[in-house]
Parts: C-alpha cells; sequence; structure tokens
C-alpha cells in the first residue's frame, strides 16, 4: 500500500530545531507547565490556554468563540468563553454526568454524550453563569463503562455520530449494538449503524472535500509490545466492516475469534499508527495558518500506552494523504509529553481554530495548549 508502517522518530532533529515559545502565559499560573520540553517542527510555537480544565477531553467551538470541554473521571462540562483570548475564564456549565467526554455545539445547543444517555443543553452560551438543566435526548445506548466513553461530532448531514466501543478487550457482541459507530438525528431519532467492527473509536473527521467519515481505532491488548497497531480508518459506504474482533490491523487474526472470519472480509486500515499509542482525537487540518503542505492533512493525539513494556505515544502526528486519498506520509508533529520514560500530559483531542491554530486538549495535565505557526 506504500504507507509508512512506524512514525518516523525525529527526536534528535527535532530537538535542535524546534522553535519553543511560551505565549502570553502567566508565569504564576502555567510555571508547572514544561512547555520547553514540547518538541515542533521549526516556526511552530506553542501556549497554555487554560490549565484549569480537569481532566480535558473532547472539544468543540462555537462561531462565537465558547470552546466547550468534556472530561472523562470529573463527570463535568466545562466553558472557555473567548477562548482565543487572554487568559479565558473556566466555567463548570453540567456536572454529575456519567464520562461526560464528548461535545458537540449545533443550533446553539451543546450535545453532551454521558455513556448510555445523549444530552442537550439549550441556549447554553447565553446561560454560562446559569446553566439549563440537561434535556435528555436518548438513553438508548449501551450502560458499561468499559469503552463506554464518547466523543461525539455532528456530521455534514447532519445527524449526531456517537461510536459505541466493545464492552471487553475482546469479545464478540452485538454487532448492531457494540463495537460500531451510530449515527441519529438531533433529537435522537433514526439511529443507524454507519461502520461496524470497530473496537473502541474515540475521534473521527470528516473529510473536507469528499465528506467521507475518517476515524481513529484502539487496537486490542494483550497481544505483545509490539501488535496490533492502532488504526487510522476511512468509511467509503455506510454498513462497512472493519474487523474487530476477528481480525486486527488488517491482517491479524485473532487468536481466539480468527478462525472465525478471515481477515480477506474486512476493510483494511488506511494507515497503521503503531501499537498501543492510543490513537484519540483526530482532524483534518482546514486552517491556512500552517504552511501549503499541510492542509487536509491529518492530525491525530496520541494518549499514550498503559501496558506496554516501553511506553509509547504521548505526542502529536501528522498524517498525510495524497490527491485520491492514500496515506503517503507519516511523522511525529509535537512530542515531549513524555519523558524519560514518564508522561507529564496525555494528549487528547485536537481542533482547528478558526485563525488556523491547533488546539489539543491533555487530560492528565488538565490544560487546553494552541500550537500556531509564526516563522
Amino acid at each position: 500500500m506504500g504507507i509508512v508502517r512506524h512514525l518516523v522518530d525525529r527526536t534528535a532533529r527535532l530537538a535542535a530545531l524546534a522553535c519553543i515559545t511560551l505565549l502570553s502565559a502567566p508565569a504564576t499560573t502555567f510555571a508547572a507547565l514544561p512547555l520547553a520540553q514540547i518538541q515542533l517542527p521549526p516556526g511552530f510555537h506553542i501556549e497554555v490556554l487554560s490549565d484549569a480544565v480537569p481532566g480535558a477531553r473532547g472539544m468543540a467551538l462555537t462561531p462565537a468563540g465558547t470552546l466547550f470541554v468534556g472530561s472523562r473521571s470529573e463527570g463535568k462540562v466545562y466553558a472557555l468563553p473567548a477562548a482565543l483570548g487572554d487568559k479565558p475564564t473556566v466555567r463548570v456549565v453540567a456536572s454529575g454526568l456519567a464520562m461526560p467526554v464528548g461535545v458537540a455545539f449545533r443550533d446553539g445547543s451543546l450535545y453532551v454524550s454521558a455513556t448510555s444517555r445523549i444530552v442537550r443543553l439549550d441556549n447554553i452560551e447565553a446561560r454560562l453563569d446559569n446553566p439549563p438543566k440537561p434535556v435528555v435526548v436518548t438513553d438508548r445506548f449501551p450502560k458499561e463503562t468499559t469503552h463506554g466513553w464518547k466523543f461525539i461530532a455532528f456530521g455534514p448531514d447532519g445527524f449526531l455520530y456517537v461510536p459505541v466501543g466493545a464492552p471487553c478487550n475482546i469479545c464478540a457482541p452485538d454487532e448492531n449494538r457494540y463495537a460500531n459507530i451510530m449515527k441519529l438525528r438531533p433529537d435522537g431519532s433514526d439511529l443507524q449503524v454507519v461502520a461496524r467492527g470497530v473496537r473502541n473509536s474515540v475521534g473521527f473527521d470528516w473529510h473536507p472535500a469528499t465528506h467521507e467519515l475518517w476515524f481513529t481505532d484502539n487496537g486490542r491488548d494483550y497481544l505483545g509490545d509490539d501488535q496490533p497497531d492502532d488504526e487510522l480508518n476511512r468509511v467509503t459506504q455506510a454498513g462497512q466492516h472493519f474487523g474487530y474482533p476477528f481480525c486486527h490491523a488488517g491482517n491479524i487474526p485473532d487468536p481466539e475469534f480468527g478462525k472465525q472470519r478471515p481477515c480477506s472480509e474486512f476493510v483494511p486500515p488506511v494507515a497503521k499508527l503503531g501499537p498501543h499509542v492510543a490513537a484519540l482525537g483526530m482532524r483534518f487540518y482546514t486552517g491556512t495558518q500552517f504552511p501549503a503542505e499541510y492542509r487536509n492533512n491529518i492530525f491525530i493525539a496520541e494518549h499514550g500506552s498503559w501496558n506496554r513494556s516501553e511506553r509509547i505515544g504521548y505526542r502529536i502526528v501528522r498524517v498525510a494523504l495524497d490527491a485520491q486519498g492514500k496515506a503517503v506520509h507519516q511523522e511525529v508533529f509535537a512530542q515531549g509529553w513524555l519523558q524519560h520514560g514518564k508522561p507529564w500530559g496525555r494528549p487528547v483531542d485536537v481542533l482547528v481554530a478558526p485563525d488556523g491554530s491547533l488546539l489539543v486538549s491533555d487530560d492528565d495535565a488538565g490544560s487546553i495548549y494552541r500550537i500556531r505557526y509564526a516563522p
């Protein structure tokens, strides 16, 4: 397929060339975050927007400039009004929810995932200081908490897309209920399966030109340090099957379920991202601030391994596509959250801001970063 299997390790070169600056970061607030350790390509700079967002996960930015951020363990949803301004304040707009990782904004309302439910906060930007009680859009999703957290986003078709992870490391659940990506209308009706055989997707986006859905998927555990790779996948028609639990990374039959169905029956990944890197949030770069070669590339947040003997991930990677949508190159874009085998931060989601900068959430450091290009 001509795809580079493993990420290009540019640590030494980037360490020498990276231009790292702290922009508009109050020393008394952000001094504990070692951003000087983050390595970026020449001309790129990183700053902290806020370090007061505990467990920061999925992000959604409104046209008015309010950044909403979900969390996994805090049960809270945060709002940062005028997030791209100086020293944005942080407000809690919802609490007591079950792993409200995902947030999506549409027509003045904030949609939030909460394990088995999707809830909605109406007219939310006018009520940041007095948030409304969440309205239940649907409660038809499974209640299991294993892979029960859900990144959500509205697609070009106006549907809300919701992944449902497998309730286990490896098992064969009902494919119409688990291990899939689904979509529904904003009022909770017309629930449909978009893709099957998806173990645990925590990030997806739509190609700016073709509007095809692309998503990351986390590979199964306990097949060793070096397999299987996490995946970058592309949906070209509704209902496609991407292999779980029978086949992993396109060519690795599962020891327990692989004999039931061969890998040839399933859609292979567009790119293999590395074993246990925990590829989560991903977005196409649709801005104009970065150099031209970044246009329509994919940025992926790697949360980092938790059960590998030598840790890997904890970085942002870039995947470049050709005109046919084929992944032709992938490389490390930002790294340094992992130092001497110990992480001080874990990237979760990425989001392209209107000015073309790249926002990054970090649930370990409880922070939101902004990466700019200013040579």
